[in-house]
């Protein structure tokens, strides 16, 4: 893990200028991926993409990290890109640099491609719109901010790049994130540098686990705790308790969006 802490520092600080080491050392192997309808594991998950592991824990490249939207004034900070993620943004990049764009707008495309796709992004924008998110920002739906608005929204992870315990989607919980361990620190330290730029922002934290970091940096000063959505469920549908924790926290986030008109 610390190699990879060290990579991140080093390489992504500027995602939308410059792109990272990772990203230089690996576009030889992404321009020579075949195209395919769909990538299997066996063509991504592979020693030049690891970046680092410890135990069952592995940490993959992905591409659609090195876009960051700094004009943002949402952001939606979820846990790690899982498997459908990066399958699609290695897609996306790959056809986009095929068509002759340039590595940076390969990047941007996979990334707003990728982000939250699927059913989760469905179950996002349903939660959003059930809190009138939109008209606050004066676009017409939430659907809006992942297509024609899209330039207000920017989309975070705590563990930016995909993470897989014993194969699969790291979900948070085994191993535990929690203080003190490499992923604990590696997610608040990542976390941190992408959101500096974003102090004034509306941050939405996505689930308990995502939260707990967010906190972390909202003590520091990092983000402004007023404005941030705190108990926003995690819009995965393995979370079958999300309409239940959306409706408890709804009065509070709503409170949150109201002061923000003041």
């Amino acid at each position: 893990m610390p190699e990879y802490a060290a990579a991140q520092a080093a390489g992504e600080g500027s995602k939308q200028d410059v792109l990272s080491d990772n990203w230089r050392r690996l576009e030889p192997f992404i321009r020579s991926l075949p195209a395919k309808e769909r990538y299997d594991k066996a063509d991504l998950l592979v020693p030049q993409t690891l970046l680092s592991q410890v135990g069952s824990v592995e940490i993959y490249y992905a591409p659609h990290h090195e876009y960051v939207n700094r004009a943002a004034r949402i952001v939606i900070v979820g846990l790690t890109p899982g498997w459908q993620q990066m399958e699609l943004a290695y897609r996306t990049v790959g056809r986009a640099l095929n068509q002759g764009l340039s590595a940076e707008a390969a990047c941007r495309e996979a990334k707003l491609t990728a982000r939250f796709a699927g059913s989760m992004r469905t179950n996002l924008i349903g939660m959003l719109d059930a809190l009138a998110i939109a008209a606050r920002f004066g676009v017409p739906d939430a659907a809006a901010l992942f297509d024609r608005d899209r330039t207000l929204l920017h989309t975070a992870a705590v563990l930016p790049q995909p993470v897989f315990a014993a194969g699969a989607n790291y979900t948070g919980h085994r191993p535990p994130l929690l203080p003190g361990t490499v992923l604990h620190d590696l997610a608040v330290e990542s976390l941190r540098a992408e959101l500096a730029a974003f102090g004034s922002a509306l941050v939405i934290p996505l689930g308990r686990t995502v939260e707990q970091i967010c906190r972390r940096l909202a003590d520091d000063g990092v983000i402004r705790e007023e404005r941030c959505l705190w108990g926003f469920p995690h819009p995965s549908g393995a979370n079958g308790h999300r309409h239940r924790q959306f409706d408890e926290a709804k009065a509070g986030m709503s409170r949150v969006l109201d002061a923000l008109d003041r």
